[in-house]
């Protein structure tokens, strides 16, 4: 079976880059890179510090490889969502705070609309500690979920839930609110009819809803805690989630027809997020990218992230490539150069947020 490699296609200059999501726009090949923090000069390292009144980066793919297209001053950038509602084009970007010490968490979430030029603020939401925007359809309606929230001692009270909102044919309008401390991230999919929808928290369960054509319900717990992000994928006849955990080992479910039951570990701890490769020889490919290890106060940014492909039922580590504080991982379908696949890294190994996103030629 033929082996993966990445190989460099492009570095990008970033600070603090949260993550990467590709779309096609008017003819046009772009790339959003919401950024985090920039350095402060004089100021010690700190994985949670630097100056968050940053801007969104837009990129355009050009002749040699992506170009910078458009800043917007979006500050302390966890994470863009692009999405569409019948012909027009909507951005969600997420704010986990603003400043640069001491910080704001509760912060403005916004959904930007394409106005034929530029992006242009459509609707906007108030949010504490916002880390992931998700949009999904079930039938004719349209969702968008915001994963938010962080525990902070003495300020409890000021948490709020992560949201879902519904299209009412004009703007989003709140649907239900889902309990949470500190949640990253949504997976929405469908499998046997059903239409679920994971949501990602780090100090308690991660847990899969499940929707009864009125309300999400609780269908089953994923993970006890760390839980950062999902994908999932079909091979041999059987129905997969991938579940990523940052300070545990992160895992494979597979859909036993009434709920998922654990298939794989998938050792070492550190993963933040996956992305699943659909490569041209129909085999299953999957990059994981891993964030740090330690502790916020001492932590080790400079890790391996790995490739897997799906061989006898399991998922089999096939190569690695270096990363620091990677963050998130998408695929691009390019005319040029096939398929790339791109990577957010948001701290050096020094701890700096000046570090690259880079995108790889993905080969066999």
């Amino acid at each position: 079976m033929p082996t993966p490699r990445l190989t460099e296609f492009q570095s990008v200059p970033t600070s603090g880059a949260r993550g990467v999501e590709p779309f096609d726009l008017d003819g046009m090949h772009l790339l959003a890179i919401p950024q985090l923090a920039y350095d402060i000069p004089g100021e010690p390292v700190d994985m949670n510090g630097g100056d968050s009144d940053t801007e969104l980066l837009l990129l355009r793919r050009g002749e040699t490889g992506y170009e910078s297209f458009q800043r917007l001053p979006l500050p302390g950038g966890e994470d863009a969502e692009f999405f569409r509602i019948g012909d027009r084009a909507f951005l969600a970007v997420a704010s986990i705070r603003t400043g640069s010490g001491p910080y704001q968490f509760a912060a403005t979430a916004r959904v930007l609309e394409w106005d034929g030029a530029s992006f242009v603020e459509f609707q906007s939401f108030d949010s504490f500690a916002a880390k992931q925007w998700k949009h999904f359809t079930i039938r004719d309606r349209h969702f968008l979920a915001l994963a938010q929230g962080v525990v902070l001692p003495g300020r409890e009270a000021d948490n709020r839930p992560s949201q879902i909102f519904v299209w009412d044919g004009e703007r989003f309008v709140p649907f239900q609110d889902i309990d949470s401390r500190w949640a990253y991230n949504w997976h929405a999919f469908t499998v046997d009819g059903h239409h679920f929808l994971a949501h990602a928290e780090h100090v308690g369960p991660s847990v899969l809803y499940r929707f009864d054509g009125e309300t999400f319900r609780p269908h089953q717990e994923l993970a006890d805690r760390h839980g950062r992000a999902f994908a999932h994928f079909t091979a041999d006849g059987d129905f997969f989630l991938l579940v990523a955990r940052l300070q545990s080992e992160s895992q494979l479910l597979r859909w036993d027809g009434t709920r998922f039951v654990v298939h794989q570990t998938l050792h070492g701890p550190g993963a933040r997020e996956f992305a699943v490769v659909p490569a041209p020889d129909g085999t299953v490919y999957v990059v994981r990218v891993n964030f740090v290890l330690g502790t916020p106060a001492d932590p080790t940014t400079d890790l391996n992230s790995e490739i897997y492909q799906w061989c006898d039922g399991q998922l089999v580590q096939t190569e690695t490539f270096p990363t620091t504080g990677a963050t998130d991982v998408a695929v691009l379908h390019d005319d040029e150069e096939g398929l790339l696949i791109a990577v957010s890294h948001s701290l050096t190994t020094d701890v700096r947020f000046a570090a690259r996103t880079v995108l790889y030629r993905f080969t066999l």
